[in-house]
């Protein structure tokens, strides 16, 4: 049996190497965590992602998602994949190939030129007040189909929900397809409503309550009380 390489051999890229690290330190079955990888990868900025793009060569790496026995901060290596080590086998796969510029229109238009992660347009400034402007790109979803098979679709992301684990996001469409069965008649001419104009209105105890989640402990309690005497 060949002998693996060490994950400290630094003439491998950072995906092949974070290969090695599960294999050789982690082991199959076994939990890690997010901190540990970065202690022992702290010259690769992006390792979380140069991580995740193992799952693209059948590498099966549970979070809390798929796995509610682990901690948000834990990830379990469960199976290993194809030897990314060995020439040839690290490419992108085709899924991976890159877009054209008609591609990459069509799926802007399409998305009307918003982030279907958190629904920012191209240009807008973000809520938390920082002086970055939005930038769109269009990144890969992996989507598990109602026949238990998965392709990658196109989708429009921005920078920044891209870069928080945007390629880590999955869609189960089967179970999405339930959920909306499972509405009423009346929920699902709304949700249709909805989906006619691409966005949804908020009532406005939806919007107080959307400003209310976002308050400090002593801030919320003082709402409370509030409620409390208004009640009274």
């Amino acid at each position: 049996m060949e002998a693996i390489p060490s994950y400290q051999d630094k003439k491998f890229g950072s995906m092949v190497r974070a290969a090695l690290w599960l294999v050789t330190v982690v082991g199959e079955g076994n939990i890690f965590t997010k901190a540990q990888l970065r202690e022992t990868f702290p010259d690769v900025a992006q390792i979380d992602r140069r991580l995740r793009d193992l799952r693209d060569h059948g590498w099966r790496i549970d979070t809390n998602r798929e796995d509610p026995s682990l901690l948000q901060q834990e990830q379990r290596f469960v199976t290993r994949g194809e030897d990314v080590w060995i020439p040839g086998r690290s490419k992108a796969p085709k899924h991976k190939a890159s877009l054209t510029a008609a591609q990459r229109a069509k799926v802007l238009q399409n998305d009307n030129h918003l982030c279907r992660s958190c629904g920012i347009g191209a240009g807008e400034a973000y809520e938390d007040g920082g002086i970055d402007l939005a930038k769109l790109n269009v990144s890969r979803r992996r989507v598990l189909q109602p026949d238990g098979n998965a392709a990658y679709q196109l989708v429009t992301e921005c920078k920044k929900c891209g870069t928080g684990g945007g390629a880590d996001r999955e869609v189960d469409l089967r179970a999405l397809l339930d959920l909306v069965e499972n509405l009423s008649s009346v929920e699902r001419r709304l949700f249709a409503k909805w989906i006619d104009a691409d966005q949804r209105t908020f009532s406005p105890i939806e919007k107080i309550w959307g400003i209310y989640r976002t308050l400090p402990q002593d801030s919320r309690v003082a709402v409370a009380q509030a409620i409390g005497d208004l009640a009274d």
